[in-house]
This record gives C-alpha cells, structure tokens and sequence, in this order.
C-alpha cells in the first residue's frame, strides 16, 4: 500500500469513526443523565428547594454551555440533545447556567407547579411592604452565600441613605437579625456606613451554616465582603469559612449576639421595639437576615425539653459508647444516624413514621443500607416517639410499644419556617409556582 493510499484510508477512518465515536459517548451520557433523573423522580427528590433553572426545550440549541457554568457537580445534564435538570434537589440557585445560555432558553423561577415557595415581597432597595423593615439572604429566596452576602451590603447602603438625616439621640440607627453570611456583610456594612446597630441570632455566628454537617462545601465562588474586600478562595468548606467569618467578626469588633432569639417587632410612629430571649431594643430600621429553616421542628412528647435531646449534630466524635436514637427520615437524620454510627460502641436507631426512607440523596440511601445491612443502625419505620426518660425512650411503631434504652436523642424532622411570625408583624408574602 502506497502511502498517499494509507493517508486516504486513515483520513477515510478519522472522518467515518470521530463522529461516531462522539455520537456514541453522547449517546451514554444522555442514558446516563435519564438514569439519574429517574432515580431522582423515584427518590422523591424532584423538587427544588430554592431559585432553580427552567429549561425551555424549543429553545435549547444543546450547546452544553450551562452544564459546564454550574459550579456544582451533576446538576445539569444533557438528555437527547437538551440540557435538564436532573438533581432538582440538589440545585442551590447559583444561577450561572443562565447567564451562561446563548439563546436565553433558560429562566430562573422560585417553586414548582408541584411545591409552592413563599418569598416575602421586597422593593429593589429590599425593603418590604412594611416602611422600615428589610430583608435580605435566604429568606427572600437567595440560598447562595455569595447572592446573600451581596444582598445584606446593599440593603445596609439602602438604610443608611434612609437614616442620614435623621441620626440625634441615642437610639439604634439599624438592628440586624441574623449572623449568618447576609447579617455578617450587613453589620460589616453598617460599620463601615458609620451606623449605630447591635445584630442578634438566635444561635451561633454562622447562622445556618453553623447547624451544617462537618466538612460540607458550603461556598464555590469569591464574595466581596464590606471592610474587608474579596474572599477570593473558589471552594471552602464549612469549618474554614466559619473560622475566616469569625477572624473577621472579631478583627472588625462587630456587635454580634448569639443565643438570642427575636420574640416581638412593634412598630411605633417612626421606629421599632424589638423584644428578645434577653433584652429589648428600638431602631429605626429593622434588617432580617435569617434563613428559612427557622426554628427546629419539636416532637411534641413528654420529656422533649430535658438536656438529652438535641436538634443539630456538630460533632459525633463526641459521642461514644451511647444508646442514640435519632428522629427524622431527610438528609440530614440519615448523616447523624450513620456518622453516629461510626463512633466507638455506639448502639444508633433511627426512627421515622412512614414505611419507606426515600426522600434522601442517593449516596445517603447507600450509606444508610451498609448501616442497617452491618447492624450499626437499627431502622424503626412507622414509628412515633411517645415519651423520653432520662434512661429510656418510649415509642409506638405500628401500635405496638417498644421502650429503647437511650441516653441521647436528635430530633431533626425539620423546621418550623418563620413565615407566621413575619405575617404577624404586616409582611406580605407571595406563594410562586416556578414563576420568576
């Protein structure tokens, strides 16, 4: 064979074969991407929890763009040509895969036509239908840190245009509710603005990522914090981020409160009463920088409030040589129960009312057999905890009484958001069904 023969049938293979071979990988990936939409649908975890992308299908040109800006893993995914979102729960609202679209086939929408979202109403300022009362982070429907942390800078530069003229007397120019990554830029903010202004949580500096498992990646894109200037790192996971919010916290001498819970917002003619756990303040201005988790959820038995039951688990290396029962069947029961587990001598039940766990990521699921599988979890499916003892617990699984030996028990069947409350104090909310 000559070789300008050999060069023709090579050429003649190239032009034949890399198309193929490009069709057949697309071809596995769209089965594969259907697989893991399907496990998703039969787990139960169809439905977004926040901000989530809509992919209009007629408009979708396939160029993958979008599944290649999402900071996260596996989120979106191309199925016969058009991207999907194939871990809906997954999806935090980062929000890239739109701007990255080069049709506009992409709208990011709150709640589905499934799961209604109820996002309080705020002007462009992000001061709701109540004068003087702001909201900003979470609670408005931003989950992603960076988004939150933009949105309590800028609703502090609102307050302070609004509080300029008027700044005589002693009285708090501004009080911040909540010290997670939105209350943290706010009170930066307002230090920096020259603003008098104390800011409380309820919990921990943190806010809700102080109550997330260890190790978790909370944060995949740089932020701009006010006094400060950008967090440049692009991935950070809990522990550090929380050791580098409270460096700065304490380097800026920040007035933050933990451990104090807002009970009462009144309004009198042109600022407000704000009553806590501990004390009671008045501002002109009230910023809410909370999450949407609001107040863990309680079972509701006697003996709920003694000092062996818990809402949140921090450190289960901590826990040793225990009888634990843990309640709840979400994510983060399944963690507890099987990093609990994992700890010396430690006997772990986890306990749910219904018949099934399947609300649940995939990993969780199989880390959760291998448990039960191993004997290091003893699943109790349809059951209640009735009454917790100082040495035991009491249960009703299928109306039959079952009484565990116990000396710790978690509670973690949610949490009770803070929607009533705010309705109380004249905030309105909408109810979206996958509307922008």
């Amino acid at each position: 064979m000559s070789l300008e023969t050999l060069i023709y049938v090579v050429t003649g293979a190239l032009v034949v074969g890399l198309p193929a071979i490009y069709v057949w990988n697309s071809r596995r990936s769209s089965v594969r991407a259907a697989n893991t939409l399907a496990k998703a649908l039969e787990a139960g975890l169809d439905q977004p929890v926040s901000l989530h992308p809509v992919i209009d299908p007629n408009l979708c040109i396939g160029s993958g763009s979008c599944t290649k800006a999402c900071p996260e893993q596996g989120i979106l995914q191309m199925i016969d040509g058009k991207a999907a979102l194939v871990n809906p729960a997954r999806c935090i609202g980062h929000g890239q895969c739109q701007a990255a679209c080069p049709v506009d086939a992409i709208t990011l929408v709150f709640g589905t036509e499934k799961r209604g979202v109820d996002i309080p109403h705020v002007k462009g300022n992000f001061e709701t239908n109540v004068p003087g009362i702001f909201i900003a982070g979470e609670l408005g429907g931003m989950g992603l840190i960076r988004n939150a942390v933009a949105q309590g800078r800028q609703a502090v530069e609102a307050v302070t245009k609004q509080v300029a003229s008027d700044k005589a007397g002693e009285m708090l120019d501004l009080f911040i509710v909540g010290a997670g990554p939105a209350g943290i830029s706010a009170s930066l903010q307002a230090k920096k603005d020259g603003l008098r202004f104390v800011t409380v949580d309820q919990e921990d500096l943190g806010g809700t990522i102080y109550t997330y498992p260890r190790q978790k990646l909370v944060m995949t894109q740089p932020m701009e914090l006010p006094l400060h200037g950008t967090v440049k790192l692009r991935e950070i996971e809990k522990e550090p981020l929380l050791e580098l919010l409270t460096s700065i916290v304490k380097k800026n001498e920040l007035d933050i409160r933990g451990g104090e819970k807002v009970s009462g917002i009144e309004q009198h003619q042109k600022h407000y009463k704000i009553t806590t756990s501990k004390d009671s303040y008045e501002a002109r201005k009230v910023l809410l920088a909370i999450g949407r988790r609001g107040t863990p959820r309680k079972i509701g038995c006697p003996g709920e409030k003694c000092d062996k039951v818990t809402y949140r688990l921090l450190e289960p290396e901590k826990y040793h040589h225990k009888h634990i029962l843990v309640v709840g069947g979400g994510d983060s029961a399944v963690e507890a129960a099987v990093a609990l587990s994992g700890q010396p001598g430690n006997k772990v039940y986890l306990s749910y009312r219904g018949d099934k766990i399947f609300r649940i990521k995939e990993g969780n699921r199989t880390r959760l057999e291998l448990a039960a599988e191993e004997r290091r979890v003893t699943l109790l499916l349809n059951s209640n905890v009735t009454e917790i003892r100082p040495d035991t617990v009491k249960l009703d699984q299928s109306g039959t009484e079952v009484t565990l030996q116990n000396d710790q028990v978690f509670v973690m069947i949610g949490g009770e958001l803070p929607t009533e409350f705010l309705k109380s104090i004249g905030i309105s909310f909408e109810r979206k069904y996958g509307e922008a």
